[in-house]
């Protein structure tokens, strides 16, 4: 019984992968000629196949000239797909391929993994169970990086269908029952079903029948509309079940199960390989049941339908079935005719399994020749085991590399982390201590600009000291000078004067016309002096505010130095002693930094400063008629910058409006403190 489960596997596995091959609907052939009408009349299986193949063709010379993304990788996918169906191989095997290179460039793991799939799925076709289990196994890992479980779940049951094959039975078990704790708690109907059908595949071929029974109808339940009817479902789960009555030797309800398959809707249509096998089981069960009739009709019929899909692991299962059936009828021509046919496939496929059972068949049919037949039996036996403990030793040995990789890569993953740490803790390290020095550096620097403000005042306070000094004795001095003339020399002119006056009583006409000569000369003098002792007191006022003679003195030296005509306009309305010595010493630097600039750079003719009161804000404004620049560039300069940077420090607001030939306009307004 093990060749019909491993035709029911044979018939699962090509279920479960994502190559199916799909009846798809009838297509107008003479629909717009496109892309995604090739891929469609390339999937029609009512069409001829070298048709088919001529469409895949031309939707692979469309795809070619595509850019490599996500789409054209699909439609790569579906090329792979289309030649699968074909039974294109090797065509299927070269689309996979660069599909896989492809996906390298890319770095598309989800592709790279469907591609291995598709790869395995190759492998699989051409009996290559080690490299079909590798390829398995690298997608696997890729689907379980991506949290990908649907998939991940898909290649574990590929690759316990391939240990089914070889009859590493626990293996499998094992591989089955990890499928079901990946998708607990998920709608994958699909992959529920199969992983419930292969576990009751399992336990009928280690005869725990109850066990059997119990996940082909957890199986069966697990249908719904989710998974396609055109699979065949229910068909595939009661022959399934049929089987294991059969093993159990209770060939009536096997029958019954069988008879229930073949009474699917479409089954023939969607899935002649079933319905043949359906038809082969229902003959032996009826051989069993002693019901002869449509006996051998059942076995020609399901060997008819094999032949014609070229599935050689079915025709060999019925000719050794109809051999079994002329054997009972006595037919011993026939029964060791199909027995040989049967190992004479076998051995050409080489396919252990079946040239056992073809051997064993010929040593009940030709009991003359059985011990020549058991001696090769013995040998085959022996290779098979000893291929399927290289397969099996090889399956194990590739899922152990792979976790020897994994283990490896996942050190290998720690000590890049490890060394992320290290260099980020480094990095760190570093910039703490590139932002401490900048910021001492910049602690130092307004240390320097603090201690620099200080001095700015102690040197400008230390010039008004000088400059009141200065002024204090002069003013002294003009007041002690006015106090002479008024006290001393007009004091004596006035005696002169009285004096003179009185000689007007002497009668001499030349005398008397001298005399008042004199007498006016000494008013005029009188006059003359009183004048100048006021201009002297005056001027003491004047000269208190001691900044506008700073600034004048600047001035003075700009107008001895340039040729530039400067004119000035300082509003004598400000109060220069309620003004903060830091406001000044601001100002005055402004007022050096733009007359410094407008000599080096501006070429101009004439140059107005005003210097006004407006509210509680003093306003200073440069006006020029140079040549003028481009402000925004101009901007970053150091000159400009210092302005600003001074404005600022004095809570002021600066503003500069320039441009090429028309000059500059520096304005800066200051609050009074």
């Amino acid at each position: 019984m093990k060749l019909t489960s491993y035709i029911v596997i044979v018939l699962t596995f090509f279920f479960l992968g994502c190559n199916q091959k799909k009846r798809a609907s009838a297509v107008n052939v003479r629909s717009q000629d496109s892309l995604t009408s090739y891929l469609t009349f390339a999937n029609d299986f009512d069409l001829p196949t070298q048709l088919r193949e001529q469409y895949v063709q031309k939707a692979s010379i469309i795809i070619a000239d595509q850019e490599n993304d996500s789409l054209h990788r699909v439609n790569l996918f579906k090329i792979a797909n289309r030649y699968y169906n074909l039974d294109k191989f090797e065509e299927y095997k070269k689309a996979v391929f660069v599909i896989l290179k492809k996906s390298e460039e890319k770095k598309d793991l989800f592709s790279l993994a469907k591609g291995y799939t598709y790869l395995g799925d190759y492998y699989y076709s051409q009996a290559v169970s080690d490299s079909s289990f590798l390829f398995y196994d690298k997608a696997e890992k890729m689907y379980l990086e991506l949290e990908d479980k649907t998939n991940q779940a898909r290649t574990i049951l590929n690759k316990a269908n391939l240990q089914y094959n070889v009859s590493d039975f626990l293996g499998s078990e094992k591989a089955a029952s990890k499928v079901l704790k990946i998708i607990n708690d998920t709608d994958q109907s699909e992959v529920l079903y199969h992983a419930y059908n292969l576990l009751g595949l399992i336990y009928n071929e280690l005869d725990d029948f109850d066990n059997a029974m119990t996940y082909h109808n957890k199986a069966l339940a697990s249908i719904d509309e989710i998974i396609p009817s055109v699979f065949q479902p229910k068909a595939t789960s009661y022959n399934n079940i049929g089987l294991v009555y059969q093993n159990k030797k209770d060939f009536k309800k096997a029958k019954s199960f069988f008879q229930k398959g073949l009474e699917e809707e479409n089954v023939f249509k969607d899935k002649p390989s079933l319905y043949a096998m359906l038809l082969d089981n229902l003959a032996y069960t009826k051989f069993k049941l002693n019901e002869k009739n449509e006996l051998p009709e059942l076995f020609f019929k399901s060997l008819k339908i094999r032949d014609s899909l070229q599935f050689t692991v079915g025709v060999i299962a019925s000719k050794i079935n109809l051999s079994v059936y002329f054997m009972s009828e006595n037919d011993s021509v026939n029964a060791s005719k199909y027995a040989k046919q049967a190992l004479k496939l076998s051995q050409e496929t080489n396919n252990y399994r079946d040239i056992l059972n073809s051997l064993k068949q010929l040593s009940v049919t030709e009991p003359q020749n059985a011990a020549i037949y058991a001696r090769e039996y013995i040998l085959v036996n022996e290779k098979l085991q000893r291929s399927d403990r290289k397969i099996g030793n090889k399956f194990s040995r590739i899922e152990f590399e792979t976790e020897e990789i994994k283990s490896e890569n996942t050190d290998l993953v720690q000590q890049n982390r490890n060394l992320v740490y290290i260099f980020s803790g480094l990095a760190m390290i570093g910039l703490f201590s590139f932002v401490i020095r900048t910021q001492k550096a910049k602690n130092r620097e307004l240390l320097f600009k603090q201690q620099q403000q200080i001095a700015n005042e102690e040197i400008y306070n230390l010039m008004i000291s000088q400059q009141n000094t200065i002024e204090i004795n002069r003013i002294k001095e003009k007041k002690r000078v006015a106090q002479e003339l008024h006290d001393g020399v007009l004091g004596r002119m006035f005696g002169v004067r009285i004096n003179l006056d009185s000689l007007n009583k002497v009668v001499d006409e030349t005398a008397i016309e001298k005399r008042n000569n004199y007498l006016t000369e000494l008013k005029n003098i009188e006059q003359d002096i009183r004048e100048i002792s006021h201009d002297l007191n005056r001027e003491k006022s004047e000269l208190i505010n001691n900044f506008v003679a700073i600034i004048d003195n600047l001035f003075e030296d700009q107008k001895k130095t340039y040729k530039s005509k400067l004119i000035s306009n300082i509003d004598s309305a400000i109060k220069w002693e309620l003004v903060s010595n830091p406001v000044k010493i601001n100002l005055y630097r402004i007022l050096q930094e733009a007359l410094q600039n407008i000599n080096k750079y501006a070429n101009a003719n004439t140059i107005k400063i005003e210097l006004k009161k407006e509210a509680d804000y003093l306003i200073l404004k440069i006006t020029d008629d140079g040549i003028g620049f481009n402000v925004k560039t101009a901007k970053k300069g150091i000159g400009l910058q210092n302005i600003l940077f001074r404005a600022k420090e004095c809570d002021g607001v600066f503003d500069i409006k320039s441009a090429k030939g028309k000059g500059t306009i520096i304005t800066v307004t200051a609050p009074i403190q």
